[in-house]
């Protein structure tokens, strides 16, 4: 009596000829290519492993976080680089006491921007929307563009740089956000698949 080999099975091609393939299981496979979601239509995030997905959705929440709590420090001082009298709840301004004290090759351009009423708007907005979007994983074109822009800003008001000649925090921040938007890293621990399946959004890629 035949036996079959534990792991094969056998297929009958289009000729009607018996073939014996091998079954293959990837244990660390995502779990969207194990329900059977085609390989080719999802991003390099959601094609990782499991493991690597956790890490890559952990970095982004933690880079989101980053930016939302510049953002509820300045708002509301609490106490860390923000006095609660210098709030800007309190009637603070959010980039007074940062671009006034510049002292760079940029010095004189940050110092006529600290403390405008539009300087203020568009940068505390620019620390909430980075923020979200980077925690729940959606608009990750937007945040990456906008996020490397203003810490490149960061990057040249605090030029020169004490600790390394070339490279500091906010160009390797830069960078890891625009990676993680380029391989879809919005698509795992996050809310960017569902983001992508929005009208709005298939019809402006822009958004994703």
């Amino acid at each position: 009596m035949d036996t079959e080999e534990p792991g094969h099975r056998d297929r009958v091609d289009e000729k009607g000829t018996t073939m014996t393939g091998t079954i293959e299981r990837n244990t660390n496979a995502p779990l969207s290519t194990v329900a059977g979601t085609t390989p080719e239509t999802l991003s390099l995030a959601a094609r990782a492993s499991r493991p690597a997905q956790v890490v890559l959705g952990v970095l982004r929440i933690a880079l989101g976080f980053y930016f939302l709590w510049a953002f509820f420090d300045k708002m509301f001082g609490l106490g860390f680089a923000t006095p609660a009298e210098r709030a800007w709840v309190n009637g603070g301004s959010p980039t007074t006491g940062f671009l006034s004290g510049v002292e760079g090759p940029f010095a004189g351009f940050f110092h006529g921007m600290a403390g405008a009423a539009w300087a203020d708007w568009l940068f505390m907005a620019g620390l909430l929307g980075i923020g979200l979007a980077l925690v729940l994983g959606i608009g990750m074109r937007i945040a990456a563009v906008s996020g490397a822009l203003l810490l490149l800003f960061m990057y040249l008001a605090a030029l020169p740089l004490d600790t390394n000649p070339i490279i500091d925090d906010h160009i390797t921040m830069a960078l890891t956000i625009v990676a993680l938007a380029l391989i879809g890293g919005g698509d795992v621990l996050g809310l960017g698949k569902a983001w992508k399946n929005l009208p709005v959004v298939r019809r402006n890629r822009w958004l994703v």
